[in-house]
């Protein structure tokens, strides 16, 4: 996780509708860049800043894919599955609580499931 990963600044992150809206459709599904802009209605140039602060504060990962020409290019998915804020004692707490790590069958049978949507 990013270093300066203050309660304040993980909540500023949260607090913007872009940010919210990019977590909401990648807990959904992995999408890339492009995806993202088309399905959010948000520029390209705001959901790479976006990604970029969501993938610094470990919110959000990338996978890097390979496209049928050869091209590369990256998908996201949100990293977390919950995030509690606490306010105790004058002060507040933000405990994100990260997707359960897929084992080696599950990140196989996805990578399969991705190569044939790409065939398609």
């Amino acid at each position: 996780m990013c270093e300066d990963s203050s309660p304040r600044k993980i909540l500023s992150l949260l607090g913007d509708e872009h940010v919210q809206t990019i977590l909401a459709v990648t807990s959904e599904q992995s999408m890339s860049a492009n995806e993202l802009s088309d399905t959010c209605g948000i520029s390209l140039p705001t959901v790479y800043r976006r990604i970029q602060e969501l993938v610094e504060y470990d919110l959000l990962s990338e996978q890097n894919k390979i496209a049928p020409d050869g091209n590369h290019y990256k998908k996201y998915e949100a990293a977390v599955e919950r995030i509690d804020v606490q306010l105790q004692q004058g002060t507040f707490a933000v405990n994100i609580e990260e997707q359960p790590p897929t084992d080696a069958p599950d990140r196989f049978n996805r990578l399969w499931s991705d190569i044939r949507r790409d065939d398609s």
